[in-house]
């Protein structure tokens, strides 16, 4: 859904013969169809803002008794739950565009009957038939945002669609202090009514079908859930004033473990299409939204009453929440912030928000600005962890049961205001508490926040603000007195101190993810490059490790590797000149050539003369003269007790046995590239390999690894001194001793020790 004229529905694909989607938000039908969903989601925001402003005058004109005051409350939460599912679960059946055309002729008839009230009972009537609508509605038009939009364009659309509805928030916070008569509670109604009906002919001629074909759904499990939630919130919000022991209260709450009980035996036979994680944070972030917003409008205006403040200051801090959800949706909207992210800041930022909110100054000019500014903040940190979440959530579900599904997030929030509005501190604020109380529900908002933050972010981000926000704290009031710690600049002093810490948590935590994520791919290349060794092949007992100069880049240019073939067991190691991306290249040629052509080619000689040939057509097509590689072949069979050896370039390799450590007679030739094995094929070598004893191949990062000194490694020599061991023993030793002698290795090492079975 789009929000502006920048931002309109992107294609969604339909059955022949149904409108499609606009493929561009230049479009005037796109402009059109976001506007379209964006007003009819408005009445969601501004009518419940606008019927609690006008309760006073409508309790006056109609007589309205306390027990008729509570009733809309409970049955509104339950009426409005039930709407939503109704109407998600009818669009997925019977077409979007249809049902938000009946939610809108819905929503006009409420409003109608409201405006012609002339009774308690039709005035209760049209307040009904409104919820309804309005929930309804706001269904219809939350499951067209997500059908008629890619899921990789849900936050932006969404960003946009929930910026409109905090500026509409914005809007009806200020018109709070005018509360309205009744001619003009009726007049507001008869337009509303007119807007809803205009909505409706322009749903019917601009919106389009996804197309999308219904899924088949659990009616039980679907059910079970509407009445378990409904029952949840109705309870909720009756508790308190029926009381928690009532009849009519305790049969409410056991919808809630009835519902549970078939929701549950249900999920087991059809599980739910979303995962469970993505639908825990949905509910965590809803219910912590919710709860937030009930409590931030109910003890705001008490605690700036308390600070001298007027009903227009106090109107104008109160839709700061809406102007701080406008700049949280389009930060969310550009920066593209992911759902933990969002969670991990965001609501951290909100419970700063509601604290902040503890130490209003008395002067008008400060308190004003600090509550303001506590209910930006709060606002702006609850759109960050909302948007997001949400988008994801709607990304998530399939499209022929999204309008059941997406019910489920405004629930959610529901969920949260009813909580809120059970808590002891709410009926006390809402009857005109002290300041105290109206501290105490924030402070239970601010927790019910972080918890959520634990839930749906990171916890050591959430841990992070907390703690260091409460050190500092402690600290101040060490210092400088109790007095001087409860001041605005002390308690902010404090909040921004957790604020960075949390910046800073969660910049280590990124680049934690990223260091992970890159040593992930290097060893997903080495992997790939470098197969690994087996600890035995053929006859042969092996062991072999790999340490690349460059940390995190998985690979240099040395080279090792085994293979079992119809000729015998045969290794390669050897060593690429130069580093880098390029040596990496070659050494996965030559691999690639190895791996080849060791199975098709007999002698060994002759293998050797083909990777000759190889590197040098490697250096021609890359016109790199330079470009030649040291390597050793080995070849081994089980029943021999000497392996063949060609080394071109190489280091000779060591021959570890009782009798000490000593190099292995083998001669020299050219490296691989410079064709000089193109004309007379390489005799390989025999060297003895009698039982107990072991061969240490290696390369020059070994026996070059300097110490403070300047001196090479003397690899014999230390091998001399460690005695006998097993191939993997031996190299354990080297891989420790090496970097005991040098405490920087400035190039890449790559080892291979081999013994007969």
């Amino acid at each position: 859904m789009a929000a502006s004229p920048t931002a309109a529905p992107s294609p969604a694909p339909g059955p022949p013969g149904v409108p499609s989607v606009p493929g561009r938000a230049g479009t005037g039908v796109g402009r059109s169809v976001g506007v379209l969903l964006a007003a009819a989601a408005v009445f969601y925001v501004v009518s419940p803002v606008l019927q609690g402003a006008a309760l006073p005058a409508v309790r006056v004109r109609f007589g309205l008794s306390g027990q008729q005051v509570v009733g809309m409350k409970v049955g509104g939460g339950a009426l409005m739950v039930l709407s939503l599912f109704a109407a998600g679960r009818a669009g997925d059946v019977r077409g979007r565009r249809r049902v938000l055309a009946w939610s809108l002729g819905v929503l006009a008839a409420g409003l109608a009957v409201e405006a012609v009230a002339f009774s308690d009972w039709s005035y209760l009537l049209g307040r009904a038939v409104v919820l309804v609508g309005v929930s309804a509605s706001f269904a219809g038009c939350l499951a067209s945002v997500a059908a008629l939009n890619p899921p990789g364009r849900m936050p932006q659309v969404l960003g946009g669609w929930l910026a409109v509805m905090s500026a509409a928030f914005f809007g009806a916070a200020n018109l709070i202090p005018r509360a309205p008569s009744m001619p003009g509670l009726r007049a507001s109604a008869a337009l509303g009514a007119l807007v809803a009906l205009g909505l409706l002919v322009l749903a019917l001629r601009r919106l389009p079908e996804a197309g999308d074909p219904p899924m088949p759904l659990d009616r039980a499990f679907l059910a079970a859930l509407a009445v378990a939630l409904a029952g949840a919130v109705t309870a909720l919000q009756a508790g308190p004033v029926w009381g928690w022991s009532d009849p009519r209260t305790l049969a409410l709450l056991a919808l809630l473990p009835a519902g549970a009980a078939v929701t549950a035996r249900r999920w087991r036979l059809r599980p739910f299409p979303v995962p469970p994680r993505i639908t825990s944070m949905a509910l965590a972030t809803g219910v912590a939204v919710g709860f937030t917003q009930l409590a931030l409008l109910l003890a705001l205006p008490v605690l700036t009453v308390e600070s001298g403040l007027g009903a227009a200051p106090t109107a104008l801090m109160i839709s700061a929440y809406g102007a701080g959800g406008v700049v949280g949706c389009l930060l969310v909207r550009e920066r593209r912030v992911s759902p933990v992210t969002g969670c991990s800041l965001g609501l951290p930022l909100a419970v700063i928000g509601l604290a902040l909110c503890h130490v209003l100054p008395v002067h008008g000019a400060a308190g004003m600005l600090l509550g303001t500014l506590s209910a930006l903040l709060t606002g702006v940190g609850v759109m960050m962890a909302q948007v997001p979440q949400m988008a994801w959530f709607l990304s998530a579900l399939p499209r022929g049961r999204l309008g059941t599904a997406a019910a489920f997030h405004p629930v959610s929030v529901l969920l949260g205001t009813a909580a809120a509005q059970s808590l002891p501190a709410t009926s006390a604020v809402s009857l005109g508490a002290n300041g105290r109380q109206a501290e105490d529900l924030l402070w239970v908002a601010a927790a019910v926040v972080a918890v959520g933050a634990l839930i749906a972010g990171l916890p050591m981000v959430v841990l992070g603000v907390v703690g260091a926000a409460a050190a500092e704290w402690l600290l101040v009031r060490v210092l400088a007195g109790a007095e001087l710690a409860q001041r605005p600049l002390a308690q902010g002093a404090a909040l921004a101190v957790g604020v960075v810490t949390g910046l800073a948590v969660w910049g280590r935590r990124q680049r934690s993810e990223r260091l992970a994520a890159s040593r992930a791919s290097a060893s997903a290349l080495q992997a790939a490059v470098l197969h690994p060794v087996p600890e035995r092949l053929g006859g042969l007992r092996l062991a072999s490790r790999y340490q690349p100069a460059t940390a995190g880049t998985g690979i240099g240019g040395d080279f090792l590797e085994a293979v079992q073939t119809p000729h015998g067991t045969r290794l390669l190691i050897g060593d690429v000149r130069g580093k880098g991306l390029q040596a990496v290249q070659t050494v996965t040629d030559l691999l690639g050539c190895f791996r080849s052509q060791a199975h098709e080619t007999a002698d060994l000689g002759e293998l050797a003369a083909r990777l000759d040939r190889h590197t040098a057509r490697s250096a021609a097509a890359r016109d790199d003269q330079e470009l030649f590689a040291t390597a050793l072949l080995l070849q081994h069979r089980a029943a021999d007790g000497y392996v063949e050896v060609v080394n071109c370039g190489h280091l000779a390799p060591l021959a570890l046995g009782p009798a000490g450590v000593r190099e292995v007679a083998a001669p020299a030739l050219l490296p691989l590239g410079f064709g000089a094995l193109g004309g007379d094929v390489p005799v390989p070598g025999r060297v003895p390999l009698p039982a107990g004893e072991a061969l240490l191949l290696y390369t020059d990062g070994l026996t070059e690894a300097r110490n403070a000194s300047r001196e090479f490694y003397p690899a014999a020599e230390r091998l001399s001194a460690f005695g006998a061991g097993g191939p993997a023993a031996v190299l354990s030793f080297l891989e420790r001793d090496v970097r005991d002698w040098s405490h920087h290795l400035t190039d890449d090492i790559a080892l291979i020790a081999l013994t007969p079975e």
